[in-house]
């Protein structure tokens, strides 16, 4: 008997395939968020046969060039979600999922915070408000140094349109 192959994305622990599938057969677009030591990513991602497109990229290098921000923070991660929802509103996108891959969702998050900035941008995902950082998180009551969140989202929109 021989042996099944496994797929060496599966075996490193990078992909989950069953999990994969299931997004993939909703035919959404997808929110993708990778949160790393160094900062946060989040994607618009589309499903095509040769490959996944990425329609729209946020990190927080992006942000740094276009608003002068920085940072690895709840905050940080909101404006991200913000910017790449914006980005998605002028693509013409109403509707995605959120994709967080092999990462947990924590309640009040970085993740949560990119998927609450994603939905005040107008985009529709579908999620429970339970897991969103509360407004204190937000507006940075928890920081030595917060930003001005309504002063970024200014500069975000100015920058996107």
């Amino acid at each position: 008997m021989k042996t099944p192959t496994v797929l060496k994305r599966k075996k490193s622990g990078v992909t989950d395939y069953r999990k994969r599938l299931a997004l993939l057969r909703s035919e959404s677009p997808r929110l993708v968020v990778r949160p790393s030591r160094k900062g946060i990513v989040s994607q618009l991602v589309e499903y095509e046969p040769v490959g996944d497109r990425v329609m729209a990229t946020v990190t927080d290098v992006n942000l740094k060039k276009e608003i002068n921000t920085s940072g690895n923070n709840t905050q940080v991660a909101y404006l991200s979600g913000y910017m790449l929802g914006l980005k998605a509103a002028t693509m013409g996108v109403e509707y995605a999922i959120l994709d967080p891959g092999r990462y947990n969702i924590t309640k009040g998050g970085r993740i949560a915070a990119v998927l609450k900035g994603f939905k005040d941008a107008g985009i529709d995902v579908p999620s429970s408000d339970d897991i969103f950082p509360g407004d204190d998180r937000i507006q940075g009551k928890h920081l030595k140094k917060p930003l001005d969140i309504e002063e970024m989202k200014k500069k975000i929109q100015e920058k996107v349109k």
